[in-house]
């Protein structure tokens, strides 16, 4: 009797295939759903598994992923404009020199890549060590020039002081100052809404400007449209800024708005990019959503496994690729190649900013359920 080959599996003498790991890393770390209901989800469907099992493959599914997420963060490391945020999550492990459990996500979206880091610190040195800047040369490498987009929070301000580096300061930041201090003083509703409207002004001449073709003569209409609302906007800071009756929680956000301010205009040089760091926040939302399942990661290793997913789930999904698919086909291969990951030749096939409109095809197709 003629028997089927059994199908590669991507961790030798394991029980599951490519696809039930896939899928499980999916609905771990894309849907949120926490390892115990995954388990009883299983058992409903007749598929008796303990909990530490999974644990196990999610180990050793790490070790396979380090080559593709290693492969990602270069590419992301180099490119040209970056938004930058980062948020808390939790890793309930103690480590040296580490007090308490609170750790920090950090992401970095670029043009065709997207990368998370789960660090003990919010400190300089993350933001660093992934661009591969020495902070104390006081520039980037010769040659280099980069943009950043992110709020103002201190490490970012320590960045935008190297020479060829140019922070892009997110107005949908400088936007909540003015509400905060509306939502604190009643008296200052007036002047908030003024701001605001000048704002949403800018944000109108700016999406105008990204829809109209370069050169004509409506593209320049609208760019003189924001050099016009930015120069009323400068005349009104100064203005009420040299106002000695102004309220004292206005002075405060006039103050920030005067330190930021030539990050904040320097948009006027670049409108083909947002002008704000909201993309890298809606980035972090999945995750963030996650947080408020599961509390965070239970060990330095489990932190790992899930930045390595998310940058690899949401570059995926930055190419239009389905996860689950992309997964799948990865996995497939590094059983193909004996329970490793696929050598560099192989490897190449699985980088979306490269991947042929075959694979991207293929990709963007949901596979079929796992069979365990």
């Amino acid at each position: 009797m003629l028997v089927a080959p059994v199908p590669a599996k991507p961790i030798p003498k394991g029980m599951f295939t490519s696809q039930f790991l896939a899928r499980l890393a999916v609905e771990k770390y894309v849907l949120g759903r926490p390892l115990e209901r995954i388990v009883a989800a299983l058992l409903n469907d007749g598929f008796d598994v303990a909990k530490g099992t999974l644990v196990g493959a999610f180990k050793a599914l790490s070790d396979l992923l380090d080559p593709l997420d290693a492969a990602i963060r270069e590419r992301n490391s180099q490119a040209a404009h970056l938004h930058i945020d980062e948020t808390s999550w939790k890793v309930f492990e103690a480590v040296a020199d580490k007090v308490g459990n609170r750790w920090w996500l950090w992401t970095f979206l670029g043009p065709d890549t997207v990368v998370f880091l789960i660090d003990p610190t919010r400190s300089t040195r993350v933001v660093a060590e992934h661009l591969g800047i020495d902070i104390d040369a006081g520039s980037l490498e010769p040659g280099r020039q980069l943009l950043i987009s992110s709020d103002f929070y201190s490490v970012h301000q320590s960045l935008g002081a190297l020479d060829g580096l140019d922070p892009l300061w997110c107005w949908a930041h400088i936007r909540r100052y003015f509400i905060r201090a509306s939502d604190a003083h009643q008296e200052l509703r007036d002047w908030e809404s003024a701001w605001t409207q000048r704002i949403g002004a800018l944000y109108v001449a700016h999406h105008a400007r990204q829809a109209l073709e370069e050169g004509t003569t409506e593209r320049l209409r609208a760019e003189a449209d924001f050099a016009s609302i930015l120069g009323a906007m400068d005349a009104v800071r100064k203005s009420e800024a040299a106002d000695g009756t102004l309220h004292p929680g206005a002075a405060k956000v006039l103050a920030t708005l005067d330190r930021e301010w030539e990050g904040l205009c320097r948009h006027e040089e670049f409108p083909e990019l947002p002008l704000d760091n909201n993309p890298a926040e809606r980035v972090l939302r999945n995750p963030a959503v996650i947080r408020k399942n599961c509390y965070g990661s239970g060990s330095a290793w489990a932190a790992t496994l899930a930045a390595r997913i998310w940058t690899i789930t949401a570059t995926a999904e930055r190419a239009g690729a389905n996860p689950l698919a992309y997964l799948s086909a990865y996995l497939q291969e590094c059983g193909a190649a004996g329970g490793k990951a696929p050598n560099p030749t192989a490897l190449e096939r699985f980088f979306p900013w490269v991947a042929s409109e075959a694979d991207l095809a293929e990709w963007r197709t949901s596979p079929p359920g796992p069979i365990p």
